[in-house]
């Protein structure tokens, strides 16, 4: 997401950063660079203009600061203007733009697009979204200009346990509409969401459609929905949109595939609507609510911790953690713990994603490869998945045959079944000692081979390869911190 422009901008700002002293040619070479890495992007050129001017007002009109470098003055220039160019509400740059609930039940949010932006698909996103604030969701299917849009609906909405409305053999999108608010009024829902017809590019029938399932149901948010890959053309989508029925807000979808970003930076500032969600993948999960501060931070290589705190947050049961934990201090755990550690790590998402919410790390991944970590953790899970549920209680009885029924289970060689085993043991005894005190290479006890003497573990590296199948070296943060190699 964005990895070419964040790549850009913070080459330009590395040649700042070199600086003791800036001078105004040195900010105009920069700026320079900004404005080629923006432009590249598909940002809007009248965007960029405005961008850069108040950028370089700023950058030769303001003091120093006492204490910061020239040039990471200028990356806060950068980061504050971003901000204030993302966010809805000048006068509160960083915040988000939720949902507006309506007074009384129901909410009803219509959604809008071109067709194949992912109408549906986030229609289901949504309702989980709202869902884990605790409202009752209702779906009604009103694409009926798409073949199975309405049987997509209703498989998206049963995997989120959604109620889907819909009337068979209508060709009347009105009529499922108004059918839909008076069922959601009946059943109590807090929200209803409508999903309209879309078609391949913007016409009047497509717009008379949508203006009268709009005047029917009187939506309290219109959400206009955005392919983030299509760059420039989104932003002359939305464009259309606003001037013909209105919107509320944007949902920008399959952000996860885009690069460059320039749809997200465009479209707020030339609309003047705010954007309120990224669709940043395939599950339903993959939905999170726009944050300008944290975008912005994550296009100028600073991390998202905020985000990478909030996942872990919904993905990790507290209690269950904390009863974890004790269970492998005590040097009890097993591999069902296991297991069910593994699923939860992998409600957080892929392993690249998390990583690049860590400060500084972003531009450093992109020559390593993860594809090799993330076969290893499936072969791991399908090798512990072969075992019976006493075997993964009891690792102790795993003896020879019961191995080779495994390996052959899981599709790997008997050895790999030992070097999954061996190694589990080993973080057991591990966790064991820490919690008695009686870990090898401790104070007054003999070391272990691979650590160093008066009880200090040698460090160990991370070193995941890269696409050329040589071990990565270590990249440092700003900071000086080590998050590959020894550091």
């Amino acid at each position: 997401m964005f990895d070419t422009l964040a790549e850009k901008l913070q080459a330009a700002f590395d040649k700042l950063r070199r600086n003791a002293k800036l001078s105004e040619a040195d900010v105009d070479t920069a700026l320079r660079e900004v404005r080629l890495a923006l432009l590249e992007a598909d940002v809007n050129f009248r965007v960029v203009k405005d961008f850069i001017a108040r950028i370089k007002e700023r950058a030769i009109g303001e003091q120093i600061l006492e204490g910061l470098e020239p040039g990471h003055q200028v990356v806060k220039f950068v980061h504050d203007e971003l901000v204030a160019l993302l966010s809805a509400d000048p006068e509160k740059p960083g915040e988000s733009t939720d949902i507006a609930f309506a007074p009384t039940k129901p909410t009803v949010i219509m959604l809008c697009g071109l067709q194949g932006a992912g109408k549906t698909t986030l229609a289901a996103k949504l309702a989980k979204h709202l869902q884990k604030q605790g409202k009752v969701v209702g779906l009604a299917a009103c694409d009926l200009q798409r073949p199975a849009a309405v049987k997509q609906l209703e498989v998206v909405g049963e995997q989120v346990k959604a109620s889907v409305y819909t009337v068979p053999g209508s060709k009347d999108p009105v009529q499922v509409a108004t059918g839909a608010l008076e069922w959601a009024k009946s059943s109590r829902a807090d929200v209803l969401i409508l999903d309209t017809a879309g078609r391949l590019h913007v016409d009047d029938s497509l717009m008379t459609e949508l203006k009268a399932v709009r005047d029917a149901t009187r939506p309290h948010e219109v959400l206009l929905v955005l392919d983030a890959m299509t760059g420039q053309d989104a932003v002359n989508v939305a464009s259309e949109f606003q001037n013909a029925i209105g919107v509320d807000g944007f949902v920008l979808t399959k952000v996860d595939g885009d690069a460059r970003g320039g749809a997200a930076i465009s479209v707020r500032a030339v609309v003047g609507k705010p954007i309120k969600f990224l669709g940043v993948g395939e599950k339903l999960e993959a939905l999170e609510v726009f944050y300008p501060d944290r975008l912005a931070s994550r296009i100028l290589g600073m991390g998202d911790v905020l985000s990478l705190i909030e996942k872990a947050q919904e993905a990790v049961d507290e209690k269950r953690a904390a009863e974890m934990e004790k269970k492998l201090m005590q040097g009890k755990f097993d591999f069902e713990d296991f297991l069910e550690q593994m699923q939860q790590m992998r409600k957080l998402g892929p392993l690249e994603q998390l990583l690049k919410l860590l400060p500084g790390v972003g531009t450093q991944l992109k020559d390593i490869d993860f594809s090799q970590g993330e076969r290893e953790m499936k072969k791991f899970e399908a090798i512990v998945r072969s075992m019976t549920k006493e075997e993964r209680r009891r690792p102790e009885i795993l003896n020879g045959s019961r191995r080779k029924r495994i390996a052959t289970g899981a599709g790997v060689s008997v050895q790999q079944v030992n070097e999954v085993v061996t190694k589990f043991e080993q973080m057991r005894q591990m966790m064991r000692g820490l919690a008695t005190g009686q870990f090898p290479g401790m104070p007054g006890m003999p070391g272990m081979a691979g650590m160093r003497g008066g009880g200090a573990m040698a460090p160990m590296a991370i070193k995941p390869r890269n696409r050329k199948g040589k071990k990565g070296k270590g990249g440092g943060s700003p900071g000086g911190n080590r998050f590959f190699g020894r550091g």
